[in-house]
């Protein structure tokens, strides 16, 4: 069957891949939408640990169910589902820690285009349909079911570990879709005061519908320091890595409070080698402040959630789409927008035309 797949480091495109074998828990599928993300960038031309060869890559989709085991329960032939990124495998006893996203080995529960084929082909298999797959409530599109499976839930991610407060003032590092899933998170965390960190006007017109009171450029000044100043000095009580270099990481701990400051990061950094800890400002090892390095939540549960707040309007992560594209050979194209990021992009949509 046809697949865009990892060739080598640095290099991805098109291979003739085996037919995916059905599992008595699990479901063959075919992607109806689908997206390039960040992560596939980094997979192809970011380094990182080592892959099997020609690895189908991608991990954001919805999808037709063609086939399910004869242990599936929940799903049948022909129903279109939400394919929720993260996929643990919940036969893990780590689950029973709560461990979800690392039970068995590092990054486990991040499988699809990693450890095991993605969604970017005719076919794919999720091994446990029933604790994966999400159904998708009447009235939610398919673009708003795209962007839960991986961009809504990371952000959320993220703003779930930065101990939110009523009334709190948030800093938000890096203002791409996952950043601006972040800010809405927040918002519904009740952050006062939302500082979002991005110079790109598209991303900052839609962090300010979103939720952001204040938008940060790192090309008006250092912006520890333009954080320090908004804050008298105090610094954020919270603070969240969604993008950004190493230096982002000493950044966010300089700029929050001592004592009860909360640094929570989803942002990816690439190669090897050591994260920047201030020593000063990290309080020589003292300084009060809690950091949480995180993956996104996954599984069919959360997913469905999520898509519950986009069906009673609470969430609109369809207008982080700004690009759509047809047909499965434009995922390379896709992936190459997300790469090169012009200054309208957000997220670009292909849609597949299998008819």
């Amino acid at each position: 069957m046809k697949s865009f797949v990892l060739i080598e480091p640095g290099k991805a495109g098109w291979h003739d891949s085996p037919e995916p074998e059905l599992t008595p828990y699990g479901a063959i599928l075919r992607p109806v939408a689908a997206a390039p993300c960040s992560s596939d960038v980094h997979t192809v031309f970011g380094g990182g640990s080592r892959k099997a060869p020609n690895l189908i890559l991608g991990h954001e989709c919805v999808a037709e169910i063609l086939e399910v085991g004869e242990l599936v329960s929940d799903f049948r032939p022909g129903e279109i589902v939400a394919v929720p990124a993260i996929t643990p495998n919940w036969r893990d006893l780590g689950i029973q820690e709560h461990n979800f996203n690392h039970a068995s080995a590092p990054f486990s529960g991040h499988q699809l285009g990693r450890s095991q084929p993605g969604v970017f082909a005719e076919k794919f298999l999720i091994p446990d349909a029933d604790t994966t797959l999400a159904r998708i409530p009447e009235g939610v599109t398919l673009e708003q079911a795209l962007m839960c499976v991986d961009v809504v839930t990371t952000g959320f991610t993220g703003a779930e570990c930065a101990d939110i407060k009523f009334g709190d003032t948030v800093v938000v590092m890096g203002i791409g879709p996952i950043g601006l899933m972040a800010v809405e998170g927040a918002r519904h965390l009740g952050a006062g005061r939302i500082i979002a960190v991005g110079s790109r006007p598209v991303c900052v017109k839609l962090a300010r519908e979103f939720g952001a009171t204040d938008i940060l450029n790192y090309r008006d000044g250092d912006i520890v320091e333009q954080v320090k100043a908004m804050t008298h000095g105090v610094g954020a009580d919270s603070v969240i890595i969604c993008g950004g270099q190493d230096e982002a990481f000493s950044q966010a701990i300089d700029m929050v409070r001592y004592g009860i400051g909360t640094v929570s990061n989803v942002n990816y950094f690439g190669g090897t080698g050591n994260l920047p800890f201030p020593k000063f400002s990290g309080g020589r090892g003292m300084a009060g402040k809690t950091i949480h390095t995180e993956l996104a939540r996954g599984g069919r549960v959360r997913v469905e959630r999520l898509m519950q707040m986009v069906k009673y309007g609470r969430i609109h992560p369809e207008k982080l789409v700004t690009h759509k594209l047809s047909g499965l050979d434009k995922i390379e194209e896709a992936l190459y927008l997300m790469k090169e990021k012009p200054q309208d992009l957000i997220k670009v949509m292909v849609r597949m035309d299998w008819d």
